[in-house]
């Protein structure tokens, strides 16, 4: 068991930098505060030793693999890892099977399973039975939903931790470190500035490793003097990560405007200029999930029902990201925003709800008509809930001249539709309708 916990914890000095500061207690942990911030649970539960089955889900290089190796470090139960790669059912047993001679003798025994998504139902079927009768106290880490990919019934033995990707901030801090901590490159005279060490944050895109090893390619790959200084170029820098030190500043007001920019020149059908913005973004590091949510949003307030398609497309364009990320889902990303610059634009449901919103907030104790209640239990009959309601389903028409709005806003409309693309359509089934509830 002592060989297992060492091959994937061990610190040695031919390891990459990203192992050898592998954090080993929470004090140097960094990022994840909702979780190990003073008085969290889950720090709580690591530093009191009361460790359980648990699930950590987050993208690559925000430290579930370290939390465990700091679990690994700080519990008197005995710890082994697995990785779901290289592990099949008959090692799964063999371990259990000692892990339960183990409980006989008092002993907890702690199983980290690293990428649990990994293993197969059957292999994940082979943990459950000694999860239950506490054998083992189970780790998993994924990247993936663990509400998809990981057995219900073991699912819901684990708590599930929701790890973020970690802020620019966050990253910065952690590149100081392995500037000055011997286990990084303490033990060297290194001149970078805080400038660039932001700028190495930023293209990791909130991965603490990627981070990490693009500041290790940049200090090998840099000038050293006679005296032995070792000297962060501008150049270096950007030979390193391949891209060139686009302007989004620390206080994000860059950020903002870039994104006003690229919402702007879809609104205005400009896809060159739409193409050009998206281009800054992404070559700045930004995260290709937040551009598509930007696209999802902007399928609704700026095209809407002139082309429903659009927000089909949107959609998919942020399933597309998720599945492959950067920088093969740029290309996703150009197709939906040429397509958002090319569609009708209309406006007309992004007016209805803000107009919507403020007779609700201000007529919010007005009742729902009677006749458009619920009425599940024989007391709400009674009181006439439900009464007189028409079902449209059987009409003719499939319409009816029920009352829909309280009576303070009888008669009030919100949706102006648009002579948009698709709208137009839907303008002339709307106009149609009111014609008929005025005459019925």
């Amino acid at each position: 068991m002592e060989q297992n916990q060492k091959s994937l914890f061990e610190n040695e000095n031919n390891q990459p930098l990203a192992s050898r500061l592998r954090p080993q207690n929470l004090e140097e942990f960094v990022g994840q505060t909702h979780l190990t911030g003073e008085g969290k649970i889950l720090r709580k539960f690591i530093e009191e030793d009361k460790i359980s089955s648990m699930i950590f889900w987050g993208p690559p290089g925000v430290g579930k693999t370290t939390l465990a190796s700091i679990i690994a470090n700080k519990t008197n139960s005995a710890f082994i890892n697995f990785s779901a790669v290289t592990s099949g059912i008959k090692e799964i047993k063999t371990v259990m099977a000692e892990a339960e001679e183990a409980r006989k003798m008092g002993q907890k025994t702690i199983v980290f399973v690293d990428e649990i998504h990994r293993f197969n139902k059957a292999q994940q079927d082979a943990f459950l039975p000694f999860v239950e009768k506490g054998s083992i106290i189970l780790i998993g880490a994924t990247t993936e939903n663990p509400s998809f990919e990981v057995n219900g019934a073991l699912l819901s033995r684990c708590k599930v931790f929701v790890l973020h990707g970690l802020k620019t901030e966050d990253l910065t801090k952690l590149l100081k470190r392995a500037i000055t901590d011997k286990r990084g490159f303490g033990n060297q005279k290194i001149n970078v500035s805080d400038e660039q060490l932001e700028i190495v944050a930023k293209f990791a895109n909130g991965d603490a490793r990627n981070a990490l090893s693009t500041l290790e390619m940049v200090v090998l790959n840099s000038d050293v003097s006679k005296d032995g200084m070792i000297t962060v170029t501008q150049e270096s820098l950007e030979q390193c990560i391949s891209k060139k030190s686009l302007l989004y500043d620390k206080n994000g007001e860059e950020h903002y405007n870039i994104i006003s920019a690229l919402h702007k020149s879809m609104r205005n059908s400009d896809p060159d200029a739409a193409v050009y913005w998206l281009a800054r973004m992404l070559e700045a590091g930004e995260d290709p999930l937040y551009v598509a949510r930007r696209i999802t949003r902007f399928a609704s307030e700026d095209v809407g029902l002139a082309d429903p398609h659009a927000l089909e497309l949107a959609v998919a364009a942020y399933q597309a990201c998720h599945f492959i990320g950067m920088p093969e889902c740029s290309v996703h990303l150009t197709q939906a925003v040429v397509y958002m610059s090319l569609a009708p634009k209309s406006n007309s449901l992004y007016i209805a709800y803000e107009t919507a919103k403020k007779d609700a907030i201000k007529e919010l104790s007005e009742p729902v008509p009677l006749v458009i209640r619920n009425a599940p239990t024989k007391l709400m009959k009674d009181l006439d809930y439900g009464k007189g309601y028409q079902y449209a389903h059987d009409t003719e028409e499939k319409l009816t001249n029920m009352q829909c709005l309280p009576d303070s806003l009888l008669g009030k409309e919100y949706y102006y539709p648009t002579q948009q693309g698709l709208e137009a359509k839907y303008k002339a089934k709307l106009e149609k309708i009111k014609e008929w509830k005025k005459t019925h």
